[in-house]
């Protein structure tokens, strides 16, 4: 079964961005998306993050952050970051009002995973096309984000190789929770 995949974290940066990347070498069709109101970076001091519209590009960010300090944003892996994200796509997306269908979306907080709900939800029933939304949290920092992509690769090759994936997925959450000892909240919902 070949999946439509999606990804969602805050600002699209991070954790949605390193499960975009090996989902993709991976073969998997998938887009990534944020639900902030922006796009939100570490700054020179906690309580000064650099903050910028989601219209932003990947490469616009990265110059303003190489200007700004190219030894604090290269040795705290932003500029790594933000130059893989440059070779995936522009800019990062917003979920809400995204037109595109998908399987599964995956997302990384319980507060993301109830704003996916809700906006699905409130695009109202026209296809009944059922979509699978699953939450794995992950924390928001390099090393978390990449073990997560990998939690995801693996669940999402295990849907693909289901012969009855409606049937099938919850004995695949559950197994999956036992051997990453993570809770995974599920929900179903239709477009």
């Amino acid at each position: 079964m070949d999946l439509k995949v999606a990804v969602v974290c805050s600002s699209n940066q991070n954790r949605s961005m390193e499960a975009h990347s090996i989902l993709s070498k991976k073969g998997f069709s998938v887009k990534s998306y944020g639900t902030g109101s922006a796009v939100k970076l570490p700054g020179s001091s906690p309580n000064q993050p650099n903050i910028y519209p989601f219209d932003t590009t990947y490469e616009q960010m990265y110059q303003d952050l190489y200007q700004k300090d190219p030894h604090l944003y290269t040795q705290n892996g932003i500029l790594h970051m933000l130059d893989r994200n440059r070779r995936i796509k522009p800019r990062p997306e917003k979920f809400q009002g995204a037109k595109e269908k998908f399987d599964v979306i995956f997302t990384v907080e319980e507060r993301i995973y109830d704003t996916v709900l809700e906006d699905i939800s409130s695009q109202g029933q026209v296809s009944y096309i059922p979509v699978h939304i699953i939450n794995l949290e992950i924390q928001d920092n390099h090393e978390e984000a990449t073990l997560g992509a990998f939690q995801i690769l693996e669940l999402c090759e295990l849907m693909r190789t289901s012969h009855d994936l409606e049937n099938e997925i919850e004995e695949i959450l559950q197994d999956c929770e036992a051997k990453y000892s993570r809770t995974l909240l599920h929900a179903v919902a239709f477009y």
